[in-house]
């Protein structure tokens, strides 16, 4: 069963990396969108000119503001956060007000007015279990809260139990998505995010920084096969009140990835390793592995991710360079 044709969609971060992706979506299937983000991390360029689309400079902390735009929409998604570990290590307090209290507002808005609300949070919630392939209903291994590593995850996990007692006392629909890496156009390498900013440490010619030993595997999913994935679920009335990872299984090391990147772009830089108490600051912790398990979304959308990591880097190679060339970051 489907949303309704050419439903509303407000999506919070609208104009950040993945925001900007699912927008172009919807646009195109013929559906309205309204794009909120304060444009801390997202770039207003991201949102291309478009009849159905409205974009709105504001934050998700503005009561009034998220108050009156989900009033005016059929399906709220909720993207807003602050990301990356560079950003959730040197800003925790801007983490944690903007990962728990928006979310608070969006999601108590979305109950005022019993609208749809799907929920982004991350695989950040499984801490340091680097047990694999991680089923959502894996345990959470957190360290010591003294670690600022640790506050991201525990933002992002009292999203997802505010959303789960939303839906099960107060019977709000609600969708939890559990995003994995997720790369492609329009990230930045701004705010630690590792293909970015190996690609551009590549095509400037400067060394490519690989963290702790290099040989911690993740596995990159491309952003459109992610959008396919949101999709399939906004869609889905069964989809309501579960909890879903989304993300590819492929995995490959740091060290791996960051060779790779030199053989797409065709780079004489050298690999420098750098401990991680000098990458971050002390006491920083890291996970070995990171590889969901996606049979539960797999079973319900039929959905697999398209994309492998050679078309993700020569993608990504190509973005840099024209962003690059153009000096508009």
């Amino acid at each position: 069963m489907s949303t309704a044709a050419k439903s509303t969609y407000l999506i919070t971060g609208g104009s950040g990396f993945v925001g900007s992706h699912l927008a172009d979506a919807l646009l195109a299937r013929g559906d309205h969108v309204v794009a909120l983000d304060n444009l801390s991390t997202g770039r207003r360029e991201n949102l291309r000119p478009h009849p159905n689309l409205r974009f709105v400079q504001g934050s998700v902390l503005d009561e009034l503001v998220i108050d009156e735009l989900v009033h005016q929409c059929d399906v709220v998604v909720h993207l807003a956060a602050a990301v990356g570990v560079k950003l959730i290590v040197e800003q925790p307090l801007r983490c944690l007000t903007t990962n728990i209290r928006g979310s608070e507002i969006v999601i108590e808005a979305a109950h005022r007015y019993r609208k749809k609300i799907l929920i982004t949070s991350t695989s950040e919630i499984y801490g340091k279990n680097s047990s694999g392939p991680l089923r959502e209903d894996a345990d959470r291994i957190l360290g010591s809260p003294a670690v600022v590593r640790w506050a991201y995850s525990t933002a992002k996990a009292v999203d997802e139990i505010l959303a789960n007692a939303y839906h099960r006392e107060r019977g709000l629909p609600t969708i939890v998505v559990r995003l994995f890496n997720t790369v492609g156009p329009r990230q930045s390498p701004a705010y630690g995010m590792v293909i970015p900013r190996l690609v551009e440490q590549a095509v400037t010619g400067r060394p490519l920084t690989v963290f702790g030993d290099g040989l911690q595997t993740r596995c990159f999913a491309h952003v459109i096969d992610i959008v396919d994935a949101l999709l399939r679920l906004l869609d889905l009335e069964n989809a309501v009140g579960q909890t879903f990872n989304i993300g590819s299984s492929a995995e490959v090391s740091i060290l791996e990835l960051a060779k790779a990147v030199i053989d797409h772009t065709g780079s004489t830089s050298a690999i420098k390793m750098i401990p991680y108490d000098e990458a971050y600051r002390q006491g920083f912790e890291d996970m070995v592995r990171r590889v969901p398990d996606t049979t539960r979304l797999r079973e319900l959308t039929g959905w697999t991710p398209l994309r492998n990591l050679d078309e993700i880097l020569s993608e990504v190679v190509k973005d840099t360079r024209g962003r690059l060339a153009a000096s508009v970051w």
